[in-house]
C-alpha cells in the first residue's frame, strides 16, 4: 500500500494545475506552485519508493532496470529505416522524483555562450542551431535557487565560471584518488582542474543529511537523502504545503482539449489500470524529452491533427543527446574508486567552440569511477579486441578492479531536425500505446568533438602516471540519459513549440518544461539548467494564474 500524504483531490472538480512527471522539472514546479497557493495534482507513471527501499543491488538496478521506464523504445539512424527494439536505449528512471533519483549528480551551469551560439558562430551546415529566447543573466537567479533550495556542493570562482550572485551553500565533496590524479595530470598539461559541483550534500543542509560515501550514486537512489533529487528536496515541501497531491503509478495517455482548444483534462490509467480523467485549469508536461513529445503526439485530435501544440511540426524534432567518451586507465597503486561520489574533479578548458579546431563543439573532462561495480567491471574491463574470459582475464580483474579510473568526456550535441522522437507505427506498450521511436545520428562535428576529447583523455592518463589506458571507440550514439530539444523554446510559433515562458504557442494553458525545452545541449550536464528553467517557469505560471491569464 502506498502511504497517503496530505491533500486528496476529487476527480470531478478541476484543480489549478496538473503536472505530468515528478522529476527534475516536475517536482520543482509542483513545489513552487503549491507553496504559492495553487491546487496541484502530480501524475507520476512510476511507483513511490521510500529511502529505506533503495538498495545497493547492481544486478537489480543495472541489469534488471528496476528503476527504469517501462516504455518500449525502437531505434534507427535515418528516416525510412525500420526502427528495431532497443531495450535500455533511453536510460530514464520511472518513479516519484524521476531520473533525478538515479542521476550521477554532476551539476554544471550552462555559460553565457550556450544561449547565443547562433549569433556568435553563425549557421552550422547540417544543423538547425538557434539562439535561446532567454539569456544566462535572466536564468542566473534561478541557478542560484537550485544551488540553495535543491542543494549543490561546490567551490565558487572556478576557472571560467560565469557570474554568480551567491556562493555555493556547502563546500565541495572530499576529493578522491581519481580527483588527485586528474588534478595532478591536468596541471602538468597546463589545464585548469577544479572541484566538481555536485547535487550531493557535503554537509547537512535544509534539514537533509550529508553524503555517507557509500559509493552507490550513478543509477541508484540515495537512502540518506544526500543526493538532491526532487524526491528528497522538493516533493516533501510540495506535500507539506497541504495543496499538492502526488499520485504514483498513474500512466497518462492523453491531454484533452475543449471546444476552445484549451487543455481541459488529463486522461490516465491509475494504479489498478482503470482509466481516469483529472480536470484542470492548466496542464504542465514535465515527462522528459522523449515522453513529453510522445504524449503530445498521442494527444492528436481534429483540432490538432499533427499532435497537440504541434502546428509548427517541431514536436519531437531537434533531439539532442550530448556526446560522451570513455577512457579507462589503470594505475600502479589501489585507488579504491568504488567509495564516495562518482566525480570530484573536472576541467572545462575546451568549453567554448574554437574555430581553430575546424569543427563546432565544446566540452569538458572529469575523472570518475565509471566501471567499478563488480559485474559491470567484469563485463566491460577488457580493452577492445582482448579476450574477456580465462585465467589471465580473472587475474586482470582481481588486480585492476581497485586500480582503475575513467576519464569521461562530455560534449555538445547539435540540434539536427531529422533527429527525432516519433510514435512507432508497429510496436506498442503493455496498454497498447505506441512505443517511442528514436531516429538519431550524431552530426559529424559532434563525433569530431568526441574524438578530440578522447585524445585529451589519453594525454591526461599519461601525465597522471597511468600504467596503461585505452579509449572506447567513438561511434554514433546508440543510447542516452540526456533527452533534449524536442519541444524547443522560441519566439517564433512557426519554428518552436513553447515561448520564452514555457507556454505552448498553440494552447495558452498548456506549459512544457523539461529537457525538451532546451534550444542547445550545453556541454554534457543539462539537469541543473532544467531545474533552473523549472523554477523560472513556475514563477511565470503563478503570475499568469494570479492575473487570470490561464
Amino acid at each position: 500500500m502506498q502511504q497517503r500524504r496530505g491533500v486528496r483531490y476529487a476527480l470531478a472538480s478541476p484543480v489549478d494545475f496538473v503536472v505530468v512527471g515528478s522529476g527534475a522539472a516536475g517536482g520543482i514546479i509542483a513545489k513552487e506552485l503549491s507553496v504559492a497557493g495553487f491546487a496541484v495534482v502530480v501524475l507520476e507513471k512510476g511507483p513511490r519508493l521510500e529511502p529505506a527501499q533503495f538498495e545497493h543491488d547492481e544486478f537489480k538496478y543495472f541489469f534488471r532496470n528496476e528503476l527504469a521506464s517501462r516504455t518500449p523504445v525502437t531505434w534507427r539512424q535515418r528516416a525510412g529505416e525500420v526502427a528495431k527494439p532497443r531495450p535500455g536505449g533511453i536510460w530514464s528512471a520511472s518513479l516519484v522524483g524521476g531520473s533525478s533519483v538515479h542521476f550521477t549528480a554532476n551539476f554544471w551551469r550552462f555559460r553565457p555562450t550556450d544561449f547565443n551560439e547562433r549569433s556568435t558562430l553563425g549557421a552550422i551546415p547540417g544543423a538547425d542551431l538557434q539562439d535561446w529566447p532567454i539569456t544566462y543573466d535572466e536564468l542566473e537567479p534561478y541557478y542560484t535557487k537550485v544551488d540553495w533550495d535543491v542543494g549543490v556542493s561546490g567551490e565558487a570562482g572556478a576557472w571560467g565560471e560565469p557570474r554568480r550572485s551567491r556562493p555555493y551553500p556547502v563546500p565541495p565533496l572530499p576529493v578522491k584518488s581519481s580527483g588527485i590524479l586528474f588534478e595532478r595530470g591536468a596541471r602538468k598539461l597546463g589545464w585548469h582542474p577544479f572541484p566538481a559541483p555536485m547535487a550531493i550534500l557535503s554537509r547537512p543542509h535544509n534539514g537533509r543529511m550529508a553524503c555517507q560515501n557509500c559509493g552507490f550514486c550513478q543509477g541508484y537512489g540515495c537512502e540518506f537523502g544526500a543526493k538532491s533529487s526532487t524526491l528528497a528536496s522538493m516533493i516533501p515541501l510540495a506535500e507539506g504545503s497541504g495543496r499538492c497531491e502526488v499520485r504514483p503509478n498513474c500512466h497518462v495517455r492523453k491531454v484533452e482539449v475543449d471546444a476552445r482548444g484549451r487543455a481541459s483534462a488529463v486522461i490516465y490509467y491509475d494504479a489498478e489500470g482503470k482509466e481516469q480523467r483529472q480536470r484542470a485549469r492548466a496542464v504542465v508536461l514535465s515527462c522528459n524529452g522523449a515522453e513529453t513529445p510522445r504524449l503530445l503526439l498521442m494527444s492528436r485530435s481534429n483540432r490538432f491533427p499533427q499532435g497537440l501544440a504541434n502546428s509548427s511540426g517541431a514536436v519531437g524534432r531537434h533531439l539532442m543527446f550530448n556526446g560522451a567518451t570513455i577512457t579507462p586507465g589503470t594505475y600502479e597503486h589501489p585507488l579504491n574508486e568504488y567509495k564516495g561520489v562518482q566525480v570530484t574533479r573536472i576541467a572545462l578548458d575546451w568549453y567554448d567552440s574554437d574555430p581553430k579546431r575546424g569543427f563546432y563543439g565544446g566540452g569538458g573532462l572529469d575523472a570518475r569511477a565509471d566501471i567499478t561495480l563488480p559485474i559491470f567491471f567484469a563485463l566491460n574491463a577488457a580493452e577492445p579486441g582482448r579476450r574477456n574470459w580465462g585465467a589471465d582475464y580473472k587475474r586482470m580483474l582481481a588486480h585492476d578492479f581497485t586500480r582503475q579510473m575513467t576519464v569521461f568526456g562530455h560534449t555538445t550535441s547539435l540540434p539536427v531536425a531529422s533527429n527525432s522522437i516519433t510514435l512507432d507505427p508497429t510496436h506498442k506498450d503493455e496498454r497498447g500505446l505506441p512505443a517511442i521511436r528514436v531516429t538519431y545520428r550524431d552530426h559529424e562535428d559532434d563525433l569530431k568533438m568526441m574524438r578530440f576529447l578522447a585524445e585529451r583523455s589519453k594525454e591526461l592518463h599519461v601525465a597522471a602516471g597511468a600504467v596503461s589506458h585505452f579509449a572506447l571507440p567513438v561511434e554514433v550514439s546508440g543510447g542516452t540519459a540526456h533527452l533534449l530539444g524536442t519541444c524547443r523554446m522560441g519566439n517564433d510559433p512557426r519554428t518552436s513549440v513553447v515561448d520564452r515562458n514555457h507556454r505552448a504557442h498553440d494552447v495558452p494553458n498548456l506549459f512544457i518544461c523539461d529537457g525538451s525545452s532546451l534550444v542547445t545541449s550545453g556541454r554534457g550536464q543539462p539537469t541543473m539548467t532544467i531545474m533552473a528553467l523549472a523554477f523560472r517557469a513556475a514563477e511565470k505560471m503563478a503570475q499568469f494564474a494570479g492575473r487570470g491569464e490561464i
